[in-house]
């Protein structure tokens, strides 16, 4: 029996399953992962400590079977900063996505045209946590540490370099911002218009689809595997989820209801209008004539968790809250925008911030709560409109643990939304992949093959239509007020705005 472990290295939490031939899970394991928030909108993790959860996961689920896996398939949190030498360590902390200190870079370039510049070259936006702006920000503030490195990757390969000595950067993970999705080959212009050209050097070529990597005498000690064990590595976690989820039909989509509220629709054409929102992303795939138009917006379950943690309730309670306050939230409406590093999907604003307006001494926790899932619904809705969302939609992530929120986002959205029985969605993703790349073609034809679906109901769908137009006017205000200066950026939210708490959904 073929029997592959899928390792996710999620932001938060590390998770491994394994799977059989015909996509059982057979067993798994998981850990929590830390994350450092520092001054100045930092936030960095630690490689060892990344390689740690690793490595008990990847152990733990194999002391659940009868015999070793026949490979290990990777997958992980995109974007952020892994900068590394020749020999895979880091020359300094990882930096994550979810980091705000290149704001200012952002900003200059929303500004100045520079964004728009990347865009029209490779179909990518950029926000803070990408690559580009944390180059540039490292170039200025901390050359040293690009001067030592040898590879600007991201968590997949960085584990994978660390596991198998080989650097095998999937293209998934270089499409943001400077690789053209059609040909995958770096676009100089872009690098050019952020002032990057001299660190081309630090980017490798995207592995080609099929890449089959093994472990080395390094990885198999730290895995307790054999020596020579098949390891593949990515696509990282967002077309892996699409993957596991069974998305395989053009215009389908997937909401990965998690961290962040990520929005993408498979597509087997890429457009890329220059002139249009510099935002989202043309996310590479295995298949080399299948992309995802990705919107990723920055805040999903961590939106929830801050207005949980302000209310005094835990997730266990959504689903009661949600009753206690009906659709509409009896007039409190939000914006949400909790992220210190402002949105990045469907439009850019590193200064954009959340509200919760239309509150009075007759609302309570429950009306609070509702109104920002009920935001989260629209920004999803938002999303979808700009990604192209035009068949079989599939929900996935830790929100859809709460049926209460996820026959809101189906209400919202006005469409069916199937949520797999299966929830480690990205580690069945890259274990599909890898029995591709293995060759097993005949257990590799999809992912989740068993689902639940939520249906939209008629009376809160008609109010959802008026509260979505509602949500967008009053974000196209928003816009006005949000200024693009360095100073509001570097100082924080004002005393009208709010931010997160340093937690991941």
């Amino acid at each position: 029996m073929s029997v592959i472990i899928g390792v996710d290295i999620g932001t938060s939490v590390t998770k491994a399953v394994a799977y059989d031939a015909s996509g059982r899970a057979l067993a798994g394991a998981s850990r929590p992962s830390r994350l450092d928030h520092l001054p100045g909108g930092r936030v960095e993790q630690k490689l060892d400590d990344v390689l740690r959860t690793v490595a008990e996961v990847v152990r733990e689920t194999t002391s659940s079977l009868p015999e070793p896996p026949t490979a290990v398939a990777l997958t992980g949190q995109g974007d952020g900063l892994w900068l590394r030498d020749e020999s895979g360590r880091a020359v300094r902390p990882p930096i994550s996505w979810m980091d705000s200190r290149a704001s200012a870079n952002v900003a200059r370039w929303l500004e100045d045209g520079t964004v728009q510049e990347v865009y029209g070259h490779t179909g990518s936006g950029m926000f803070p946590g990408s690559h580009a702006p944390l180059l540039a920000w490292l170039q200025q503030h901390e050359p040293q540490s690009l001067d030592r490195a040898a590879v600007a990757g991201y968590c997949v390969d960085a584990v994978a370099q660390h596991l198998t000595g080989q650097i095998c950067m999937d293209a998934s993970d270089a499409t943001l911002p400077f690789l053209r999705p059609v040909d995958r080959t770096y676009s100089f212009e872009a690098l050019a218009a952020c002032g990057l050209s001299e660190h081309a050097h630090l980017f490798p070529q995207p592995a080609a689809p099929g890449t089959v990597l093994t472990l080395n005498a390094r990885g198999a000690e730290l895995l307790a595997l054999p020596q020579g064990l098949p390891v593949t590595a990515g696509p990282y976690d967002l077309p892996a989820s699409a993957i596991g989820s069974g998305v395989h039909e053009v215009g389908d989509g997937l909401l990965i209801i998690g961290t962040t509220l990520a929005c993408q629709v498979l597509t087997d054409r890429v457009q890329i209008d220059p002139a249009a929102e510099p935002a989202g992303m043309w996310l590479c795939t295995p298949d080399p004539s299948r992309w995802l138009r990705a919107m990723p917006a920055m805040v999903g379950t961590a939106g929830l968790d801050w207005v949980l943690s302000m209310t005094g309730t835990t997730t266990s309670d959504v689903d009661d809250l949600l009753a206690a306050s009906p659709p509409g939230a009896r007039g409190v409406t939000a914006l949400p925008f909790l992220s210190g590093a402002g949105e990045r999907a469907p439009f850019v604003e590193p200064s954009a911030r959340g509200r919760l307006d239309g509150l009075s001494l007759s609302h309570n926790r429950a009306d609070a709560v509702r109104a920002v899932c009920e935001s989260i619904g629209y920004a999803a809705r938002h999303c979808f409109e700009a990604a192209g969302l035009s068949q079989t939609l599939v929900a996935c992530g830790g929100g859809t643990r709460s049926h209460a929120w996820a026959q809101l986002f189906a209400d919202v959205l006005g469409c069916p939304v199937r949520i797999p029985t299966e929830t480690e969605v990205g580690a069945l993703g890259a274990v599909v992949v890898a029995r591709r790349s293995l060759g097993e073609q005949a257990a590799a034809k999809s992912g989740s093959g068993s689902f639940r679906t939520v249906l939209p109901r008629p009376g809160p769908r008609e109010l959802y239509e008026h509260g979505y137009e509602a949500y967008r006017d009053e974000l196209q205000r928003a816009m006005t007020q949000w200024t693009r200066s360095t100073d509001s950026i570097s100082n924080g939210p004002s005393s009208s705005a709010v931010a997160p708490p340093a937690t991941a959904g």
